[in-house]
C-alpha cells in the first residue's frame, strides 16, 4: 500500500484539475476516469457523474446498509501568481517531501481512498462503504458533495458515518463553522469640502504564518489592511475619496489597499469627498467587532472580514463571515449594527444549504480514529478545523462527520506538499478505521 499510494498520487497531480473561475477553468474528466479505471480493473465498480461541467466519481464496496463513506475532492486551486521552486504538476520527492499541486489538497486522500477501498473489497464486509470523488470543492461543491447528497436522500441510503479526506496534519477534525457571504451596499455621497489630499498604502500583516485564507486569520494577531485603514479614517477625522487595492475573492484578504482621503482644513483647497465611503470605511472597524448570535461553540469564534471592494453604481463592499450560526441571525446581526452606526447601506446575506459541523465528541467514528492513530503510533490532535468542507452538505442531515488528511504544508500556497511517512501511513489509518466502524 506504501508505495501504491506514492504511485497513485505521481499520477494525479500530473493530470492538472485547476478550478478556476476567473479565468473560466474547470477540471476535465481526465482525473475523474483515472479514478474510474482504477476501481475498476480491481472489480470495484463506480460511474462518472457529470453536472454542469464538473465530474465526480461515485460507487460502493460491499453490501447491506450504509454504514460509512469516504469523500476526498481531486481538483486543486489555480498556480497563478505564486513562486514554485518545483513544477506544480509533477510529484518532486526531496528530503522526505512530495512537492506539487493538490499533494495535500486533496490528491493524497483520494490516493489514500483508492487504496483503501481496493484493500476492503477483498473483505467480506457485510454492511455498505459509499464513496465519492469530486471535482468541484473548490469552488463551492454545489454540483458534486450537494448533489451527491441529495440523490442518497431521495434513496434513503445516507451514511451513518463519513470520513471526509480533506483536513491536514493528522487532526480529527470534527467541529467547522458555517461560511457566509455578506454584501453591504452604500450609495455614492459627493461633498466639496475644504483641506489637503493625501494618499497613504495599507498593508497586510502575519507575524506567526503566512496564508492570506480569510479562515485562518486571527484577529488581534494579523493585521488587515481594510481594517488599518478604518481605524486611520476613525483617527484622523478623515474624508475619503477613493479607495483600491488587489482585491481577490470573498475568502481572501488583501495584500493591500490604497486610500485616497482629505484632512479637513479651514485654509485648505476645495476637494471633492464621498460621505458614503468615508462612512463605510470608518464603521469597519465597529462591523468586525459586533457579536453574532451562535447556535454552538467555536474555538475560533465568529470573524467578520471585510475582503472584496468594488463600485459600480453604488459602493460594494463584500464579507467573509464564519461562525456556527444562520443566515437568519447573521442578516440580524448586520442589521442592527447599520442602525446603530447609522450607516445607510443595503444588506445582503449568501449562504450554501450546508451548515456548521459538530460532530459529538464521543462519536464511534473519532472513537476508531483515536484507537487507530494511538496504535501506529502517529502524533495527531483532536479538535476544530478553521476552513469549510464538503462535510458541511453531510452534517445537516444527522450524519456523524470526521475530517482528516496527512501532514503537510503549503496549501493553496507555492510549493504545496505532503510528508512521505504520513502518505504512506495514510492507507493504512483509513483501512483500520473503517474496519473498527464496520466490524
Amino acid at each position: 500500500m506504501e508505495e501504491e499510494v506514492v504511485s497513485i498520487l505521481s499520477d494525479l497531480v500530473s493530470i492538472p484539475t485547476v478550478n478556476d473561475p476567473v479565468r473560466g477553468i474547470k477540471p476535465s474528466i481526465d482525473a475523474a476516469r483515472y479514478i474510474h479505471e482504477y476501481l475498476a480493473r480491481h472489480s470495484i465498480e463506480s460511474k462518472i457523474v457529470e453536472s454542469d461541467g464538473f465530474y465526480s466519481v461515485i460507487g460502493s464496496v460491499g453490501s447491506g446498509d450504509p454504514q460509512l463513506m469516504f469523500l476526498a475532492h481531486y481538483d486543486v486551486v489555480p498556480v497563478e501568481g505564486q513562486s514554485w521552486n518545483y513544477d506544480p504538476f509533477k510529484l518532486t520527492i526531496v528530503d522526505g517531501k512530495a512537492f506539487g499541486r493538490g499533494s495535500l489538497d486533496d490528491k493524497s486522500n483520494v490516493a489514500a481512498f483508492m487504496v483503501t477501498l481496493k484493500e476492503l473489497s477483498k473483505l467480506n464486509i457485510s454492511k455498505k462503504i459509499l464513496f465519492a470523488f469530486t471535482g468541484d470543492e473548490e469552488v463551492s461543491g454545489e454540483n458534486g458533495a450537494h448533489l451527491i447528497v441529495k440523490d442518497l436522500l431521495n434513496t434513503n441510503s445516507l451514511p451513518k458515518y463519513l470520513v471526509n479526506g480533506d483536513g491536514a496534519n493528522h487532526t480529527v477534525i470534527y467541529r467547522r463553522r458555517k461560511i457566509f457571504e455578506v454584501l453591504m451596499r452604500v450609495p455614492k455621497k459627493l461633498k466639496v469640502v475644504k483641506g489637503s489630499r493625501y494618499t497613504k498604502s495599507f498593508n497586510s500583516y502575519y507575524p506567526v504564518s503566512q496564508h492570506a485564507h480569510a479562515a485562518y486569520f486571527v484577529a488581534g494577531v494579523d493585521v488587515h489592511p481594510l481594517l488599518s485603514a478604518s481605524v486611520f479614517v476613525r483617527e484622523m477625522k478623515a474624508y475619503v475619496s477613493r479607495l483600491c487595492g488587489n482585491f481577490v475573492k470573498s475568502n481572501v484578504v488583501p495584500q493591500f489597499i490604497d486610500l485616497e482621503y482629505v484632512i479637513p482644513e479651514r485654509s485648505g483647497d476645495e476637494c471633492i469627498v464621498d460621505l458614503g465611503l468615508t462612512d463605510l470605511v470608518r464603521g469597519l472597524i465597529a462591523i468586525t467587532k459586533m457579536p453574532i448570535a451562535v447556535k454552538a461553540f467555536s474555538e475560533y469564534g465568529i470573524s467578520i472580514n471585510p475582503n472584496v471592494y468594488y463600485f459600480n453604481d453604488m459602493h460594494n463592499l463584500v464579507f467573509d463571515v464564519r461562525a456556527m450560526s444562520t443566515k437568519e441571525l447573521v442578516l440580524d446581526a448586520f442589521k442592527a449594527a447599520l442602525k446603530e452606526l447609522s450607516l445607510d447601506a443595503e444588506v445582503y446575506v449568501q449562504s450554501d444549504v450546508g451548515g456548521y459541523m459538530n460532530t459529538s465528541r464521543s462519536c464511534l467514528l473519532i472513537k476508531a480514529f483515536e484507537e487507530v492513530l494511538n496504535g501506529l503510533d502517529l502524533r495527531y490532535s483532536v479538535g476544530e478545523g478553521a476552513g469549510a468542507s464538503d462535510s458541511r452538505y453531510f452534517v445537516i442531515h444527522s450524519v456523524d462527520a470526521v475530517d482528516f488528511g496527512p501532514v503537510g504544508g503549503g496549501m493553496h500556497g507555492s510549493d504545496e506538499y505532503v510528508d512521505m511517512s504520513s502518505l504512506k501511513m495514510l492507507p493504512k489509518v483509513y483501512l483500520e478505521v473503517a474496519k473498527k466502524v464496520l466490524f
